[in-house]
């Protein structure tokens, strides 16, 4: 639905289409603001973890030189591995709702073009970004050429990332236990593969599953087209 039914194309209740277009943008100017905070809190949180687990890694092969690789070694080797793992899934939460947040954000900012494109309809070939506010909407403003599959998108992800990073440290983790356990290095390597991987499919299934719960759950106002209209 047009923002001007009911309204003149230069008045809607009395408010100037000059002043409702200097409202769209300064929410709009918003939204890229909270876009570019968020964006730049996750990256730093990643950032975080892999110096973390770096120089948690580097100072328990330190501590093994020093004693000698004893029992004690083994037991710190374990904990900072929990404890690694354990920051890693926290990061990898927030990067996926920062995946949530930043769909959030491009969906509004589609919302405003349509505005704005409801307000002047000769702007809308000059808009490379979409402005329709689903899904299809969001696919269009997040790559504009629309020659890029969706897995390209997804497997180059910073949730990906650390899902990947984090399937690893599970896996060391999964194998370590195993093998102090006696099931020898065979069965620590095989074991620690297969939930290195389950928890990798896991992930990813349960991101594929929130993102289309949102789409199902959001009703747009400015709907793509049906193709040929």
């Amino acid at each position: 639905m047009s923002i001007e039914d009911g309204g003149t194309s230069h008045q809607r209740g009395g408010v100037p289409a000059s002043v409702r277009a200097q409202l769209l943008a300064t929410e709009h100017w918003g939204l890229l603001a909270s876009r570019s905070t968020a964006q730049g809190e996750v990256l730093t949180r990643i950032s975080m973890f892999l110096t973390f687990t770096s120089a948690s890694i580097v100072s328990v092969a330190l501590v093994g030189q020093a004693t000698g690789f004893s029992d004690a070694f083994v037991l710190l080797a374990v904990v900072v591995l929990f404890i690694d793992t354990a920051i890693g899934l926290l990061t990898q939460l927030r990067v996926m709702n920062v995946a949530h947040e930043d769909l959030m954000y491009v969906t509004a900012m589609n919302r405003l073009r349509a505005a704005y494109v409801d307000l002047d309809p000769g702007v809308a070939p000059y808009l490379m970004a979409a402005h329709h506010d689903d899904e299809a909407g969001s696919v269009q403003t997040y790559y504009f050429f629309g020659n890029r599959g969706s897995f390209s998108h997804v497997a180059g992800s910073s949730m990906i990332f650390m899902t990947t990073a984090n399937a690893a440290l599970i896996a060391i983790v999964a194998g370590l236990l195993v093998t102090l356990a006696g099931a020898g290095t065979a069965g620590g390597l095989i074991v620690g593969a297969l939930c290195g991987v389950a928890f990798l499919a896991v992930s990813a299934a349960r991101g594929y599953r929130s993102y289309r719960d949102v789409w199902r759950r959001f009703t747009p106002l400015s709907p793509t087209p049906p193709a040929g209209d």
